[in-house]
């Protein structure tokens, strides 16, 4: 296991330093310690750590847009907090011993929050639940975990986090419409509201294009859920 330490507060830890990183001064001031257990590197090699990370803590970013769409100003809850990360889970591999022993390491590094954006479909028995232990053992040292509710729903028993000892976060929606046109090779003109990535663009496009008469908003659950996207053609 290697340890990127970065920054004052971790500065008393004398773990290795991961060198695939070159550090200088004030660069980076966001990331300031970063362990791995299962994984060659701490290294996010899908994007999810990145993205809930920066949901949680993301500098302040003017002029953002998605393909110069919804034009504004994106941040995170907490753009001045910095971030230690502690890559548990990646392609194959997701181990409950891992969890525990990132939530030990977290609490000896004496974090100030632990976020956990890990969950199954259902709650489980305390006594089973690994991130419920873990929330468990922060909170006895004064640390308040905070974890996302599930990843199914909104059902009834959708909520997988039930621990009365963790901050449970559910996921929220919004009535913002991304809307804009797409003119296809023979003229036709979509006209596309859409709330996912520009890849499903891409999917109905290619769906037209194949079938020249019909369009398919029959997506795939994993792509797309339901009434995401509204489609009008002229």
């Amino acid at each position: 296991m290697y340890r990127l330490v970065i920054g004052r507060k971790f500065l008393s830890y004398t773990d290795a330093i991961d060198l695939t990183l070159t550090i200088y001064d004030g660069v980076f001031s966001k990331i300031i310690g970063a362990r791995h257990y299962s994984f060659s590197s701490a290294r996010d090699d899908l994007g999810h750590g990145s993205h809930t990370a920066s949901t949680a803590a993301g500098n302040i970013v003017k002029k953002t847009s998605f393909y110069g769409l919804a034009q504004g100003t994106a941040r995170g809850g907490v753009p001045s907090a910095r971030i230690s990360a502690y890559k548990v889970c990646g392609p194959g591999s997701c181990q409950s011993s891992d969890i525990l022993s990132a939530f030990d390491d977290a609490i000896a590094d004496g974090v100030d929050i632990i976020t956990i954006s890990i969950g199954g479909n259902q709650a489980q028995e305390f006594d089973t639940d690994v991130i419920a232990i873990g929330g468990f053992h922060s909170m006895a040292k004064g640390i308040l975990t905070l974890q996302s509710a599930g990843n199914d729903g909104p059902v009834s028993g959708s909520v997988a986090s039930v621990a009365p000892w963790i901050f449970t976060v559910a996921a929220s929606s919004t009535d913002r419409r991304i809307i804009d046109k797409v003119v296809l090779g023979n003229g036709k003109t979509l006209v596309v509201c859409i709330l996912d990535s520009i890849l499903l663009i891409n999917y109905l496009i290619q769906s037209y294009t194949d079938s020249h008469t019909h369009i398919t908003t029959s997506i795939s659950t994993h792509i797309c859920i339901h009434a995401c996207m509204y489609l009008y053609l002229h």
